[in-house]
């Protein structure tokens, strides 16, 4: 069983595609993209945490992203983001949450959909995983941005997460968050 973490789909969604310069020429290409590259990876005894923000329902991301939940492997949990609406809560997914946390073999995440100034087990090692802000911030050594728009569209495993948390810089103000434990 491998866990999966991705953020910021964004499936359907032109705008985003746009205003982030996405490499595609259009919505359907980057939709493509997207399932191509989670499909590859997922396998049946998986799970796959979305840290929000999943498709446009208004655009028709919420039958796209149906299609998604049911047509690929393993299990499905939503951390909701900012655009995810009552449409993709709807959805088929395993479990839902606004922050939830997770220990995957040595390491303990704690996901967000937004970047936090602090969390639970800050300052014994449990490291931050969000989405949000696109390519406007990849994090920091004990915070990291799971968004597609950092990870060549497609999901990532903890060695992954653990390998590119050790080359961004420090957490800036870790001196002044969580003293005393």
């Amino acid at each position: 069983m491998t866990h999966w973490y991705s953020a910021d789909l964004h499936l359907s969604d032109d705008g985003i595609r746009r205003f982030f310069d996405r490499p595609f020429g259009d919505v359907a290409a980057m939709n493509h993209a997207v399932i191509e590259r989670l499909a590859a990876r997922l396998g049946p005894d998986d799970d796959l945490w979305i840290l929000g923000d999943v498709a446009d329902a208004a655009q028709g991301g919420a039958a796209i992203a149906s299609e998604l939940l049911t047509g690929l492997p393993g299990r499905k949990h939503l951390i909701r983001g900012n655009h995810d609406d009552a449409q993709i809560e709807a959805l088929p997914w395993t479990s839902i949450h606004d922050l939830t946390e997770v220990q995957d073999g040595p390491e303990r995440f704690v996901l967000c959909h937004y970047p936090l100034l602090s969390w639970n087990g800050a300052r014994q090692g449990a490291i931050q995983l969000f989405g949000h802000v696109h390519d406007r911030w990849a994090g920091s050594d004990r915070q990291v941005n799971v968004g597609v728009d950092l990870w060549d569209f497609a999901p990532v495993r903890a060695a992954d997460i653990v390998i590119r948390a050790a080359t961004l810089p420090p957490l800036e103000f870790a001196d002044r968050i969580e003293e005393g434990g």
